[in-house]
């Protein structure tokens, strides 16, 4: 065997029927899975799947075989699952992902997981249980691992075969696990990345990852920290040589990780990616970002990216950096868990950590990161030792949130951009982050576009994973959205980025369960003006609404009753001359929705005189209301002070209104219009159908 088969072997289980049998050849056998840390079974969904129902409604429905014994396991994360239990057994897409709790097989020796999605092609080794040659046995292979697409691995040469599905996959230059053996069809096979563990944090339960993972860095530190453990990840990644950053061998790697397990964990990618993007900006001195957006849930993984960093502009290669990343890193990491979660630290293992860092940066990094990690360091206060209240000592530009005169310390803002409609009325869809105000990521898109009643349902997911990756600790990311003006009064804020049952049931109920606009900025912007340049009206009331601000009516034919009179609408050029006349800091308000009629041709008007801010009234309502509504407005918007203080107002407001015990004599399903100039999407391509192709002639 070599060293890395070796390695695995002890840690390999089978997955069988749960029963008392311990003859392998009469076993109803499943397929494979492999410990990921003590008592922690990683396999593919569809494999535990096999046991039907009572996997999925019952504790102790798998049966595990292993080199050490025998027991039940509960399936406790998965994904995906069946949505009837009761019915079939579901259709297995990617990742195709199951944890299993294996209570008593906490001395199994336990795989290496990769700290950073595979280097792909890779050379790679298969491993599992299989009956494909008559007895059950383990089984080996050789092939090459190579990109499919974002949620799975193509495996060639020697693929997967039956039975070792939950089987991992080795990269053998890394001497990591990258991935987890799924299936196979004619002529190639399919495998989960490691990197889809990330999902499984989203599901119900999903926090137990944290936990798992700082249990299989700990397992694989003590481990190396014991000679009489034999042989262990880390010695045998060091013989392979195993590329990495300069300086942080294998043996580093491990204590450093082991250091993170003790912390608490980030708060989410956004946390994480806040700090790879500073240290990256720091060590090559240029303000950069990756064009692929990475999706980390543990501070490792956040280490993982910075291997192998280089000076984009160096082509002779600095290999150093890496290391001084990945050690500013480190520092970083120390004090933001101190800052977010000083109840949670403990005292004298963060003492330990730091002494570590300080010790590793005397020895490897240069003159101006030991200083930085120095500084930080130093700014922790002796009595909670290396608690610091602030982490950004070297930090780079901060990001000013779209409000007037304010810092944003959320990672990234996102931007939902919806297009005119193409094919009849198909809106085109994009989800992007928005960094610093003025550099844009894609995230998603959907060229060929949805049906105005589909926008919901397709924006869901990407929603979801842009918000992770903009929130940074308690710093929520804003949604802003870029509608054409007819789709003005869909009701955004609304929306929810979970399961739709979760609102009405305490039991599931939580913060990710609650409708966008109570919990963060949600506002609308014109898409249309946001194309061009910006006009100097526009300019100028943005810096009007500076001021405290003031109530006037959007349609002239308002009366003190808070409504239109019946009769002839303002015309839109009399409309386009009375609010070009309103004072700057004056808002124009609305009863009634704006994507159609007469509202939409006085929003028409108020874009044009380039005021920033509008207030209105979506929904289909009782016009004796309406005076009510104008007289709320007004104090709301008097509340605000400027535009700087509308959106807790008004995010307050749809608090009050969703609670049946303080909505009444509220008016509610208020939206907003806050669109600030120069800020994207204006210099961007404008989305456009796709080219059809011509016909043969």
């Amino acid at each position: 065997m070599s060293a890395l088969e070796e390695m695995v072997r002890p840690s390999l289980a089978r997955i069988v029927a749960p029963g008392d049998g311990y003859a392998p050849d009469r076993e109803e056998y499943w397929g494979s899975g492999f410990f990921i840390a003590p008592g922690w079974l990683l396999t593919c969904a569809h494999v535990v799947g096999k046991g039907g129902a009572a996997v999925w409604r019952s504790g102790n429905a798998v049966g595990v075989t292993w080199q050490g014994g025998k027991t039940t396991g509960e399936v406790v994360l998965a994904k995906p699952r069946p949505e009837e239990p009761d019915g079939a057994r579901g259709s297995w897409r990617f990742p195709d992902i199951a944890l299993v709790r294996v209570r008593g097989a906490e001395d199994a020796p336990c795989v290496w997981l990769s700290d950073r999605a595979p280097t792909i092609p890779a050379q790679v080794s298969l491993h599992g249980w299989s009956r494909q040659t008559g007895d059950l046995g383990m089984r080996h292979g050789i092939g090459q691992a190579s990109a499919l697409d974002g949620k799975a691995l193509l495996l060639t040469g020697q693929t997967p075969v039956e039975g070792v599905s939950g089987g991992p996959v080795v990269d053998l230059r890394h001497g990591a696990v990258i991935g987890m053996n799924k299936g196979r069809g004619r002529h190639e096979g399919a495998a989960v990345p490691i990197t889809a563990l990330r999902e499984l944090f989203d599901v119900r339960g999903g926090e137990i990852l944290h936990t798992v993972m700082g249990e299989h860095d700990l397992h694989h530190l003590g481990r190396f920290n014991d000679p009489a453990a034999g042989a262990d990840w880390t010695r045998t990644q060091t013989r392979l040589g195993a590329p990495g950053a300069h300086g942080l061998d294998p043996g580093l790697r491990v204590r450093l990780y082991g250091h993170f397990a003790h912390l608490p964990p980030p708060g989410g990618p956004g946390e994480v990616m806040h700090l790879v993007h500073e240290v990256k900006s720091r060590v090559v001195q240029e303000d950069y970002r990756s064009p692929i957006e990475h999706d980390p849930r543990t501070w490792r993984e956040g280490a993982g990216l910075l291997h192998g960093l280089r000076d984009p502009g160096d082509h002779g290669g600095r290999p150093e950096l890496a290391l001084d990343a990945v050690l500013l890193y480190a520092a970083k990491v120390a004090g933001q868990a101190a800052l977010d979660h000083p109840a949670d630290v403990d005292r004298d293992r963060l003492r330990d950590f730091t002494a570590w860092i300080t010790e590793q940066a005397t020895l490897y990094a240069r003159q101006a990161i030991r200083e930085d990690i120095d500084a930080l360091l130093d700014r922790l206060p002796e009595e909670t030792p290396r608690a610091s209240v602030t982490v950004a000592t070297v930090a780079g530009p901060t990001s000013t949130r779209m409000s007037a005169g304010t810092q944003s310390r959320a990672r990234a803002d996102v931007l939902v951009d919806v297009g005119e409609p193409v094919y009849g009325e198909r809106y085109p869809l994009s989800v992007k982050l928005l960094y610093d105000g003025q550099d844009v990521t894609p995230l998603y898109s959907n060229d060929q576009g949805v049906r105005r009643d589909e926008l919901h349902q397709y924006l869901r997911e990407p929603l979801a994973e842009a918000l992770r990756l903009g929130d940074r600790g308690q710093h929520l990311a804003a949604v802003e959205a870029f509608l054409p003006r007819r789709l003005f009064d869909v009701p955004l804020d609304d929306w929810r980025t979970g399961p739709d049952d979760a609102w009405d049931d305490a039991d599931l109920f939580d913060e990710q369960s609650m409708p966008l606009g109570l919990r963060r900025v949600v506002v609308i912007r014109d898409r249309r003006r946001n194309a061009r340049p910006a006009s100097p009206e526009w300019r100028r009331r943005w810096a009007g609404v500076a001021r405290p601000l003031s109530a006037g009516p959007l349609r002239g034919e308002a009366t003190t009753q808070g409504h239109p009179q019946t009769g002839r609408p303002e015309g839109r050029m009399a409309a386009y001359g009375r609010l070009s006349g309103m004072d700057d800091a004056c808002v124009p308000v609305h009863c009634g929705p704006v994507g159609s009629g007469p509202g939409l041709d006085a929003m028409a008007a108020a874009l044009a005189a380039g005021h920033p801010l509008v207030l209105w009234r979506r929904d289909g309502h009782d016009h004796d209301e309406c005076r009510e509504f104008h007289v709320q407005a007004g104090q709301l918007l008097g509340l605000a002070g400027g535009a700087e203080g509308l959106h807790r107002q008004v995010r307050e407001l749809r608090i009050r209104v969703s609670d049946p015990d303080t909505a009444e004599g509220l008016v509610g399903d208020i939206a907003v219009l806050f669109d600030p100039p120069d800020r994207p999407p204006h210099g961007t391509e404008p989305m456009q159908p796709p080219l059809m192709a011509a016909p043969d002639t």
